[in-house]
């Protein structure tokens, strides 16, 4: 196993995610007791040291089912992470009540790594707003002991973790981000890590495969890497790119099932970080991937000035794009939530004066049906 030194701890390069645990039955919320005291134990095995769970995953059993499974062992043999979940705004205000109900679950006294979930254009003003007492509440249990390190993780723009950095930055001790070699650019993970060196706070990584979707390829992409690395799989290409990246010091693998756990150790049991050649070839196929099925936008900004409904289009459209590669998903619906009706896709008139300046001749209008047919 590879590791990473964070302050005076020793962590698995390779982290247990637990958001996608093998279930009974393809039951979401039943993760299955036997299965995943296997893989724990497999994990262990193998040199994991770090698991992460949440409050909502496996709609609340994530963190009972993690809890038995890791009260087999010794409680200094691992580093345990959890999250406050403010991606549901009536959380709010509930930060103390939540926090003893998921000691309780992971039947532990104290949390290694405990997280502000999902810092995103829905919540920002809530988690900022001190009527609350998010942060006071957790720094507390950092003072107390209960929480060793705090850190938040983010799913929102650069502009939305700049304002939640400006009020809880200098408490922040490490940043949970969606880093893959397509999110590189298209959700600027790239630049969301330059913020973050800025602020001097490592990065986690989340979302290594994309949910899977980067572990099988379009053939074309698959022969061209295979040329490569002939012995290398598609998946493992996907960590190899994250290892050859100096920031991230822990990656989160959501694996749901023993075969995926035994390939993710066998690619974490040495460092390939790619050369040149390599990286540049992943980086194009990513361009080609986001090429099908998305629209050429470059954030010009022409249009807006011609819009009479005042429409933000560049992010309007960012958020298509994410919505149309992903086949659907959160992460728009969420970062919609915080629109106004009359600034949302459904508020466009279809008047084309965007389009006569738009220098991609991308068919705004037509976008933004589509947008709003996928949505609904």
């Amino acid at each position: 196993m590879i590791y990473k030194q964070f302050q005076d701890l020793r962590l698995s390069a390779l982290g247990m995610g637990c958001m996608r645990l093998p279930t009974v039955g393809g039951d979401d919320a039943k993760p299955d007791p036997t299965a995943v005291k296997e893989m724990v134990k497999a994990a262990f095995e193998g040199g994991i040291n770090y698991f992460d769970t949440a409050w909502g995953y496996h709609s609340g059993n994530s963190e009972l089912i993690m809890g038995e499974a890791l009260a087999e062992y010794p409680r200094n043999s691992f580093y345990l992470a959890t999250k406050f979940p403010g991606y549901d705004l009536s959380n709010m205000g509930k930060t103390e009540e939540i926090f003893e109900r998921q000691l309780q679950k992971l039947q532990t006294g104290y949390f290694d790594f405990y997280l502000i979930h999902n810092v995103c254009e829905m919540n920002t003003d809530a988690y900022l707003d001190p009527a609350y007492g998010t942060r006071d509440c957790l720094l507390a249990q950092k003072k107390n002991g209960r929480i060793r390190h705090l850190g938040f993780s983010a799913h929102g723009s650069i502009d939305v973790m700049k304002r939640f950095l400006e009020v809880y930055g200098k408490d922040m001790e490490f940043c949970q981000i969606q880093l893959n070699y397509v999110d590189y650019k298209f959700q600027d993970a790239k630049g969301k890590m330059e913020l973050l060196k800025q602020w001097n706070i490592p990065v986690w990584v989340m979302e290594p495969v994309r949910g899977g979707k980067l572990s099988k390829l379009h053939p074309e992409y698959e022969a061209r890497l295979k040329a490569l690395r002939p012995d290398e799989s598609i998946s493992a290409w996907a960590f190899r790119f994250l290892q050859t990246l100096p920031q991230p010091v822990v990656t989160l693998s959501g694996m749901s099932s023993m075969e995926q756990l035994k390939e993710n150790l066998a690619t974490y049991k040495n460092e390939a970080p790619l050369n040149e050649t390599e990286m540049q070839t992943l980086l194009n196929i990513a361009d080609e991937m986001m090429g099908r099925g998305t629209v050429p936008c470059t954030a010009c900004r022409y249009c807006t000035a011609y819009c009479p409904m005042e429409l933000d289009i560049p992010e309007l459209l960012r958020l298509y794009n994410e919505h149309a590669f992903s086949g659907g998903g959160f992460i728009a619906p969420m970062a919609l939530s915080s629109y106004a009706d009359d600034k949302k896709p459904s508020a466009c008139i279809g008047c084309r004066s965007c389009e006569a300046v738009c220098p991609q001749q991308i068919k705004i209008s037509e976008t933004m049906a589509d947008f709003v047919r996928r949505l609904s």
